[in-house]
């Protein structure tokens, strides 16, 4: 996909299995959302074919996909009931059952005092409670998430992320579109990752370390941990416990047993554990190799 003589999403091809919890991820300006509206027939592609169920998506499908756009396109004036109903009326339900989703619907999300309130009078959170709410109301086979906490507090964040798995449950396949790495962790079974809107790394979450290569060493000791840059990098330093990734031909054995001879330090226990995806993220983005 190219605007111009900007490339913005290059040479890039993916499955999203049905059932999926599919975490489409990269940093501001890796090319998502460009890959998401192409998807939808928002953005003609400069080359290439997308497919939804094996066709071009059409507005007419619009019953089976819910798409939360990064951006609000709610009608602020409106109240919110109104509004859930006009958006569920438009994806097929008829009124009086959209009324009695949506009311049940704000009754979930601790919003029920706020249906005959207008979208502009409510907090950016509460409106993004209300856009999810449009999003998923007729209960859509394929949900589209772009950025869907954005705006939200830790626990409003949890409440969204189970709304989620509540839907997975009951069979929709999901598209999150994010760069929250914890909520990836969490939530997806299968990923893409982009930068520059090449594709860097693609599986399942288990695939996707694997292929990575590198792992760390969790120590937890008393005493002081010494410093040695030959052997490896300490990522994450507690009190009494750290995270060291080993230099690249450096083994396991030579790290503990520098560790274990350490005047100053006594080694209570340690394991050998898999990178977080925030981990893969941050070095995918420092580096830039292609992994997978």
């Amino acid at each position: 996909m190219a605007f111009g003589e900007h490339r913005v999403v290059n040479d890039l091809s993916f499955e999203v299995n049905k059932g999926d919890v599919f975490g489409l991820l990269g940093a501001n300006g890796a090319g998502k959302t460009t890959t998401i509206r192409t998807l939808l027939a928002l953005l003609e592609p400069t080359s290439g074919t997308l497919l939804v169920d094996g066709e071009r998506y059409q507005p007419a499908r619009s019953a089976d996909v819910g798409y939360l756009p990064e951006e609000r396109g709610l009608y602020r004036n409106e109240t919110v009931l109104d509004t859930m109903i006009y958006f569920g009326v438009l994806h097929g339900l008829a009124q009086s059952e959209a009324r009695a989703r949506a009311v049940r619907y704000l009754e979930r999300v601790g919003l029920p005092d706020k249906a005959e309130e207008t979208l502009l009078s409510l907090s950016g959170g509460q409106q993004q409670k209300v856009q999810l709410g449009v999003t998923i109301l007729h209960e859509p086979a394929l949900m589209i998430l772009d950025e869907p906490t954005e705006a939200l507090d830790p626990v409003n964040r949890s409440l969204l992320m189970n709304i989620i798995n509540e839907r997975r449950d009951q069979g929709a396949t999901i598209i999150l579109v994010t760069h929250r790495m914890e909520e990836v962790e969490q939530l997806c079974n299968r990923i893409l990752l982009l930068k520059n809107g090449e594709r860097q790394l693609y599986g399942t979450v288990p695939e996707v370390k694997a292929k990575f290569g590198t792992k760390l060493l969790a120590v937890k000791f008393t005493g002081q941990l010494p410093k040695n840059p030959a052997l490896y990098e300490v990522t994450k330093a507690l009190p009494q416990s750290a995270e060291l990734k080993w230099r690249p031909g450096v083994e396991t054995d030579q790290v503990l047993k520098f560790l274990a001879n350490a005047p100053d330090l006594h080694l209570n226990a340690f394991s050998v554990e898999q990178p977080s995806l925030n981990d893969i993220f941050i070095e995918l983005y420092q580096t830039g190799g292609e992994h997978g």
